[in-house]
């Protein structure tokens, strides 16, 4: 039959639903369902952030979605480690403001703590069985992240049991090459050293019809927000 390929992307969050894909697909012996995983880990591309050379990285808000699968208690060891605040938020903007505050409390204090001021949602341990189906379909692997390149343990990729439905390995002309623009400085906007409307080519050449880099790329990203409300 005619052969289906998913594009799997997205962070913790979308990771279970997919899983839960290839575990139906094998349940109902599919042989025309493949996907191209592209999910992405949120942790390790935090260390990499704050690793960077000159990065103004101050604290962090751990994104509540990601959060509600995975939980939060490993972001304890992150604080630790490099003794910055980590506050779990949501996304209404009184969850934002709030978490705002809670990082700004905690640098004007000379504190550096894991803080959740999204309980209404996040649990600690996140949900057991959204990880558990995660740790039965996925296994840890390396990722070329746009306007970042490559993070050690960054991505999840398919355990090898589950090798027949990657269509990587199905097809062998499915390679996704990583087309970067020499010119968008998004790595220096995401360890803080630039800000977005001190690019040269915001709102020109890069926009959300023509984005140069991820960051403008994502209505979430910080190019895409400055341009959205700062009047461009």
């Amino acid at each position: 039959g005619k052969q289906v390929v998913f594009f799997a992307v997205g962070f913790e969050t979308t990771a279970p639903a997919t899983a839960l894909a290839v575990k139906q697909a094998a349940q109902y012996q599919l042989d025309n369902f493949s996907l191209i995983v592209s999910h992405v880990r949120v942790q390790p591309a935090m260390e990499s952030l704050v690793e960077a050379p000159d990065n103004r990285v101050q604290a962090f808000l751990a994104a509540g979605h990601v959060c509600t699968v995975m939980g939060y208690e490993s972001y304890g060891r992150f604080v630790d480690r490099y003794q910055l605040p980590v506050v779990v938020t949501g996304f209404e903007p009184l969850d934002l403001l709030e978490g705002i505050l809670a990082c700004v409390r905690q640098l004007e204090a000379g504190e550096s703590r894991l803080e959740n001021c999204y309980s209404r949602a996040v649990q600690g341990a996140g949900n057991r069985s959204a990880r558990d189906l995660v740790h039965a379909i996925y296994q840890i692997s390396d990722r070329r992240w746009r306007g970042f390149g490559r993070i050690p343990a960054g991505g999840l990729s398919l355990q090898e049991q589950w090798k027949r439905f990657d269509a990587r390995v199905r097809f062998s002309d499915c390679g996704l090459p990583v087309i970067l623009s020499t010119e968008c400085r998004s790595f220096d906007v995401m360890t803080g050293q630039l800000k977005p409307p001190d690019c040269p080519h915001f709102g020109k050449q890069c926009n959300p019809e023509t984005p140069l880099g991820a960051p403008m790329v994502s209505s979430e990203g910080a190019c895409a927000a400055y341009y959205r409300y700062a009047g461009v």
